[in-house]
């Protein structure tokens, strides 16, 4: 199979597909299939995969030892693998783990997750995980569900921060299965027929339209409301801001140097001093680290801790 990733769908493709990716629009998933742009990831997007690709042998090493503590008879027979449909090849899913458990072969999802992400994961054991992943497993649940295993079930293991697996189970849902595979099928079409989706976000409209043309364009009723809309949803936004911050500042003088608010107690909200934050500026300590070897520490700053007010759901 082939490595480009413009000759099919994958499944780290299917959000954007289903257009419930937070990082990609549809509309952009589909200049890059047809080679109108390169995907290139940011800075950020590569410390993920390389944290991810680290960790990845830990986790499934925690995720054996967590199934047989419970009892489980597992065998990891694949790691890493591609599989294609077998009716239409361009649907291909990307396999991080195979295992053999408890005699029937299931897939498995290794994730590192950020502890402030935490939250976006329900209960262990649940189906409870953040919707793209979910979407993710699904993918991989039809395409190699078609094959002679049988594959109703994908485990996601998500190892949070260091040591807090997580281990959570996608089951195949059909009805679920069949949707997916007409909205791929329907995206496939538009790149074969170079029929592109709507521009839906605005890295799309800056990507289509970054430059002026010098024109003059004339506005029809539509326009001329979508103008009027737009400039008093700023206004309201604008008075809105107004309003908070009026608030706050009453508020907080009410609270003095005090750091929670309570009613009959139930808290309302906090206003407590963060601990001082210590930053470095690496960038001018290696330009002077040559001249000035072990001088790190005069580059390095202490900022106050700042004061946020919270004000706390439920009450």
């Amino acid at each position: 199979m082939s490595d480009d990733r413009t000759q099919f769908l994958g499944s780290s493709d299917v959000a954007s597909v289903l257009n419930i990716s937070s990082w990609k629009s549809q509309h952009r998933l589909y200049l890059e299939k047809i080679g109108a742009v390169v995907d290139e990831p940011t800075p950020e997007k590569k410390r993920i995969f390389a944290r991810g690709k680290r960790w990845e042998p830990v986790v499934v090493d925690m995720l054996v030892d967590e199934l047989e503590d419970r009892g489980h008879d597992v065998l990891v027979i694949g790691r890493n693998l591609r599989f294609s449909d077998p009716e239409h090849p361009f649907m291909q899913a990307e396999i991080d783990l195979l295992l053999q458990l408890d005699g029937e072969v299931v897939n498995g999802e290794m994730k590192t997750v950020h502890p402030f992400a935490a939250k976006e994961w329900g209960e262990p054991g649940s189906d409870d995980i953040p919707l793209h992943y979910a979407a993710q497993s699904m993918h991989g649940l039809m395409v190699t569900g078609r094959r002679w295993f049988s594959r109703r079930l994908c485990i996601v293991a998500a190892l949070i921060g260091v040591d807090d697996l997580r281990i959570h189970q996608i089951e195949r849902d059909d009805e679920t299965i069949a949707a997916m595979r007409a909205r791929e099928l329907e995206f496939w079409r538009r790149v074969q027929e170079r029929d592109p989706p709507d521009p839906s976000t605005a890295a799309d409209i800056r990507w289509l339209y970054g430059k002026d043309a010098g024109e003059v364009m004339d506005a029809d009723d539509e326009l001329l409301t979508l103008c009027r809309d737009l400039q008093s949803a700023k206004a309201i936004e604008k008075q809105a801001a107004k309003s908070i911050e009026s608030l706050e500042t009453r508020l907080k003088l009410a609270m003095g140097n005090a750091a929670i608010l309570q009613h009959e107690g139930r808290t309302l909200a906090t206003w407590k001093t963060n601990k001082d934050s210590t930053k470095t500026d690496w960038k001018a300590a290696y330009m002077d680290l040559a001249a000035h070897p072990g001088h790190i520490k005069q580059f390095t700053t202490t900022a106050a801790g700042n004061r946020p007010l919270l004000l706390k759901k439920g009450w």
